[in-house]
């Protein structure tokens, strides 16, 4: 199976070793496994992240060839993407060749078209930018890759190792798949998806009034709000709270509760080995079911596996 490379000047050298130790190591117990041809963007030397040089030993013209074709972290979401290798990738396509984005690659996929219409995933960084730039793309910012048949985007770039697994486990089966994933010592697959990797969101200004509202209910997360009783805490009425709440934070009061209430229960996982029970109590949910169905719609997957994974 041939597999095409994408490497350009301003590659990253992590997404593009991730690729390298998944096709391109030779798998003698396997028959017919990947070969792998790294394919230039430019003619080189080109300068990798940390100043790596990379040769590459193919031009773009091993895309017109390969069945899978591989795009690493693009070199910056700003960037724009040649009109070459726009023309290439969707020239690929239309022959049927399978095209894989990692991390920031999938605004170049975006680029030439090939996720109109689909569901596709990037970092959750960019998730919002490339939703903006290219409506037509479906995007999910929670899942680790999105599959959709000859076109599949993983998130951040760890997670080109999820996306890659996947693929070999379509391709052989899941046996293979298992057995390179304990070569590299990673779970074959992994529970949740890009949510519980995302750091607790920046709020509004710390000088703001009502800013410092957000910080108070913060601090006693523990009790019972309600609207009403937030509003009368800004001296606001109900309504005109929630109104302002949602402008603020981008989201309705119980809702922010509950997202701050996980986040409680995240650094607990994270630093103790408390009972949930005492967690939840901690976090000011009344039970640790409750907890339980919040911090899984919240994070995306179970406290204890993310337990097992942070702590």
């Amino acid at each position: 199976m041939k597999v095409a490379l994408l490497v350009y000047d301003g590659l990253c050298a992590f997404e593009f070793g991730i690729m390298v130790e998944l096709f391109g190591l030779p798998r003698p117990e396997f028959d017919h496994w990947y070969r792998l041809y790294v394919s230039g963007l430019e003619q080189g030397p080109l300068t990798a992240s940390g100043g790596i040089l990379v040769e590459a030993p193919y031009t773009l013209r091993m895309l017109d060839r390969a069945g899978t074709i591989i795009v690493p972290g693009w070199r910056g979401v700003d960037m724009p993407v040649p009109e070459k290798l726009i023309r290439k990738l969707r020239r690929a396509s239309a022959q049927g060749a399978r095209i894989l984005s990692v991390c920031s690659g999938a605004f170049v996929l975006a680029a030439a078209g090939l996720l109109d219409g689909k569901r596709a995933t990037t970092h959750w960084r960019y998730a919002a930018a490339l939703a903006r730039r290219y409506p037509m793309v479906h995007v999910d910012p929670d899942v680790l890759y999105v599959d959709e048949g000859h076109v599949i985007t993983s998130a951040g770039s760890a997670a080109g190792i999820d996306m890659g697994l996947h693929l070999v486990r379509r391709d052989f089966g899941a046996a293979a798949a298992n057995t390179v994933a304990r070569q590299l010592v990673v779970p074959p697959q992994r529970d949740g998806g890009q949510k519980q990797f995302v750091g607790v969101p920046v709020g509004p200004d710390p000088n703001d009034a009502f800013a410092r509202i957000l910080d108070d209910l913060r601090i006693n997360l523990r009790k019972a709000y309600t609207v009403d009783s937030m509003a009368s805490r800004a001296g606001m009425s109900g309504r005109t709270f929630a109104r302002r709440f949602k402008e603020v934070t981008g989201t309705t009061p119980h809702r922010w509760l509950q997202h701050e209430r996980v986040r409680v229960v995240q650094s607990l996982l994270e630093t103790t080995s408390l009972p949930l029970e005492q967690m939840a109590e901690q976090a000011g949910f009344s039970d640790a079911q409750l907890m339980r169905l919040h911090f899984k719609r919240v994070v995306g997957t179970a406290p204890k596996a993310y337990q097992r994974t942070f702590q």
